[in-house]
Protein backbone atom coordinates (compact mmCIF):
# COMPACT_ATOMS: atom_id res chain seq x y z
CA UNK A 1 0.00 0.00 0.00
CA UNK A 2 1.49 3.75 -1.04
CA UNK A 3 1.05 6.34 1.18
CA UNK A 4 -1.18 7.81 -0.99
CA UNK A 5 -3.53 4.55 -0.83
CA UNK A 6 -2.61 4.64 3.49
CA UNK A 7 -3.83 8.28 3.73
CA UNK A 8 -7.10 7.55 1.77
CA UNK A 9 -7.69 4.78 4.09
CA UNK A 10 -6.98 7.07 7.01
CA UNK A 11 -9.75 9.92 5.47
CA UNK A 12 -12.23 6.59 5.18
CA UNK A 13 -11.69 5.61 8.58
CA UNK A 14 -12.08 9.44 10.28
CA UNK A 15 -15.01 9.90 7.96
CA UNK A 16 -16.82 6.52 9.52
CA UNK A 17 -16.05 6.80 12.77
CA UNK A 18 -17.33 10.73 12.39
CA UNK A 19 -20.30 9.48 10.83
CA UNK A 20 -20.57 6.76 14.00
CA UNK A 21 -20.61 10.11 16.17
CA UNK A 22 -23.30 12.02 15.07
CA UNK A 23 -25.34 8.91 15.48
CA UNK A 24 -24.83 8.07 18.79
CA UNK A 25 -25.48 12.32 19.26
CA UNK A 26 -28.65 11.95 17.33
CA UNK A 27 -29.89 8.92 19.26
CA UNK A 28 -28.80 10.09 22.50
CA UNK A 29 -31.45 13.16 21.67
CA UNK A 30 -34.20 11.05 20.51
CA UNK A 31 -33.47 9.29 23.72
CA UNK A 32 -33.81 12.36 25.85
CA UNK A 33 -36.65 13.53 24.03
CA UNK A 34 -34.51 16.20 22.55
CA UNK A 35 -34.58 17.62 18.35
CA UNK A 36 -30.84 16.49 17.67
CA UNK A 37 -31.36 19.18 14.81
CA UNK A 38 -31.79 22.14 17.22
CA UNK A 39 -29.15 21.34 19.49
CA UNK A 40 -26.62 21.25 16.99
CA UNK A 41 -27.82 24.19 15.37
CA UNK A 42 -27.49 26.02 18.86
CA UNK A 43 -24.17 24.83 19.23
CA UNK A 44 -23.37 25.32 15.14
CA UNK A 45 -25.80 28.17 14.04
CA UNK A 46 -24.02 28.54 10.27
CA UNK A 47 -24.32 24.56 9.49
CA UNK A 48 -28.28 24.21 10.00
CA UNK A 49 -28.32 22.07 6.59
CA UNK A 50 -25.72 18.94 8.04
CA UNK A 51 -26.45 16.40 5.59
CA UNK A 52 -25.02 13.98 7.86
CA UNK A 53 -26.52 15.11 10.78
CA UNK A 54 -29.92 14.48 8.55
CA UNK A 55 -28.44 11.06 7.63
CA UNK A 56 -28.21 9.92 11.21
CA UNK A 57 -31.05 10.93 12.36
CA UNK A 58 -32.90 8.97 9.43
CA UNK A 59 -31.13 6.28 10.99
CA UNK A 60 -32.17 6.72 14.26
CA UNK A 61 -34.80 4.48 16.15
CA UNK A 62 -37.45 5.44 18.96
CA UNK A 63 -36.34 5.45 22.26
CA UNK A 64 -38.09 2.34 23.52
CA UNK A 65 -36.09 0.27 20.73
CA UNK A 66 -32.77 1.82 21.51
CA UNK A 67 -29.92 0.81 24.07
CA UNK A 68 -29.17 3.26 26.42
CA UNK A 69 -26.44 6.01 25.58
CA UNK A 70 -24.89 7.21 28.65
CA UNK A 71 -24.52 10.65 29.14
CA UNK A 72 -20.54 10.39 29.84
CA UNK A 73 -20.13 7.92 26.87
CA UNK A 74 -21.48 11.23 24.42
CA UNK A 75 -19.91 13.60 26.08
CA UNK A 76 -16.34 11.08 25.46
CA UNK A 77 -17.43 10.36 22.43
CA UNK A 78 -17.49 14.58 21.33
CA UNK A 79 -14.79 15.02 23.30
CA UNK A 80 -12.57 12.70 20.94
CA UNK A 81 -13.77 14.37 17.61
CA UNK A 82 -13.40 18.14 19.24
CA UNK A 83 -16.96 19.06 19.42
CA UNK A 84 -16.74 21.09 22.00
CA UNK A 85 -19.17 23.30 20.98
CA UNK A 86 -21.53 20.68 20.88
CA UNK A 87 -20.49 19.08 23.71
CA UNK A 88 -21.26 22.15 25.69
CA UNK A 89 -24.91 22.32 24.72
CA UNK A 90 -25.44 18.53 25.30
CA UNK A 91 -24.11 19.32 29.07
CA UNK A 92 -26.36 22.10 29.36
CA UNK A 93 -29.12 19.56 28.80
CA UNK A 94 -28.00 17.35 30.73
CA UNK A 95 -27.92 20.03 33.48
CA UNK A 96 -31.70 20.83 32.70
CA UNK A 97 -32.39 17.29 32.95
CA UNK A 98 -30.92 16.72 36.54
CA UNK A 99 -32.25 19.72 37.58
CA UNK A 100 -36.43 18.44 37.07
Amino acid sequence: MDSKDLENKIIQNYQKDEHMMILVFAQWCINHDLDPHALYVKAYPNQAANPALQQAIDLTVSKEESEDIADQTLLGVLSLFGNDDLAFVVNEEIDNRKKK
